[in-house]
């Protein structure tokens, strides 16, 4: 970065670019370079007017556009990086926003140093990234799909009292008859809905498993599946939307970075905390609050988690039994303290990251 002597902007659409430069070791305004169409060939035109790949340093803000631009950069012998569109000061009294002054407020925050970068995955992490994604928009289609025949039945006064979806339920299903035709079809299309979605959320676990198989993070995600509550998919959806936990110096970044902090507004004497800041991956965060209250029950190594210990080194199956000991402690003693429950689980999410992060650091990828 020493020898960087521009530092480039862009504002990235689907159809087009918008480009900026500031000059390095200068206090001059950034300049706009003008607009081009979405396209590596025409964009590195543009910036070989501004010099050769190793003087300039470019970035971009993530959106939708995904890291296809930023590794075909790479791959040309830029410097790109990808920043966070929630973490680029503007200010508050700036009522107009186009594409040019969007990159020339990158331009000028880049050489400043004051913005922040994220992780750009590699293409095989961001391909099972992209398949956890999937199976999780499955599940919740097909949570959707079946509330919307349980309504349907309760209206209708079918309710059903048993453990709903399994073998008794489909035989309760199955007996079950609307002397109007229309509520017959309404019937049939509903059910026949929550068996494509069952069936797809089957697949998609499934391709996710075997694909797994293969992966180089395989490894952190067996050392997750050491602590409690955190099955296969939790572990492997950590990893996925994490990636490297290596990257964060110290657990209460990591904390911070995935919204498990209290906000805080304080000035001179005056000290006030907040609720839950809820910044960063909304993925990993409901995943860590769901774990946390099977802490609740006394500590203890059980018939589901026995298997997980297997093969895994000893350091990592003490970090696990330390976190359960501790943690299920914990949340007696807050509970006895008269806390929330949601509160509690919020404040056991967040010391479960420190030993998520004591494992993901210890473990290298295959």
């Amino acid at each position: 970065m020493d020898k960087v002597k521009v530092y480039v902007g862009l504002d990235v659409h689907k159809d087009s670019i918008a480009i900026a430069f500031a000059k390095a070791h200068s206090r001059d305004d950034p300049q706009f370079v003008g607009t081009t169409r979405y396209s590596v060939i025409s964009l590195t035109k543009a910036l070989s007017k501004l010099g050769s790949p190793s003087d300039i340093s470019i970035c971009h803000e993530a959106g939708p556009c995904g890291y296809g631009l930023v590794r075909a950069l790479r791959e040309q012998g830029y410097h790109c990086e990808v920043v966070a569109p929630s973490r680029v000061a503007r200010r508050p009294a700036d009522r107009i926003k186009t594409d040019r002054r969007d990159a020339l407020l990158l331009a000028r925050l880049h050489r400043a140093g004051e913005l922040v970068p994220v992780a750009v995955p590699e293409p095989q992490d961001e391909a099972i990234r992209d398949l956890v994604r999937a199976r999780e928009d499955a599940v919740s289609d097909q949570r959707r799909v079946r509330q919307r025949l349980k309504s349907f039945l309760l209206r209708h006064g079918h309710a059903y009292t048993g453990t709903r979806w399994g073998p008794k339920h489909e035989l309760f299903l199955s007996t079950i008859k609307f002397e109007d035709s229309a509520q017959h079809i309404v019937f049939t299309e509903y059910r026949m809905a929550v068996r494509f979605a069952t069936e797809l959320a089957v697949r998609l676990t499934q391709s996710l498993r075997d694909h797994a198989e293969t992966w180089r993070w395989l490894p952190t995600v067996k050392g997750l599946m050491t602590l409690r509550s955190i099955d296969f998919i939790s572990a492997l959806t950590i990893v996925a939307e994490l990636g490297d936990l290596r990257r964060f110096p110290h657990p209460r970044e990591f904390m911070g970075y995935l919204g498990l902090v209290p906000s805080e507004h304080s000035s001179g004497n005056s000290k006030q905390r907040g609720s839950l800041t809820k910044t960063g991956n909304t993925h990993v965060r409901r995943i860590l609050v769901e774990a946390a209250w099977n802490y609740r029950l006394p500590a203890r190594i059980g018939e589901s988690l026995q298997p997980r210990l297997e093969g895994q080194p000893r350091y990592i199956i003490d970090i696990a039994w330390k976190a359960q000991v501790r943690l299920c402690h914990r949340f007696r003693r807050l509970r006895a303290r008269g806390l929330h429950q949601n509160k509690t689980c919020a404040a056991i999410a967040r010391e479960l990251c420190g030993f998520i992060w004591d494992i993901g650091t210890r473990l290298q990828p295959a």
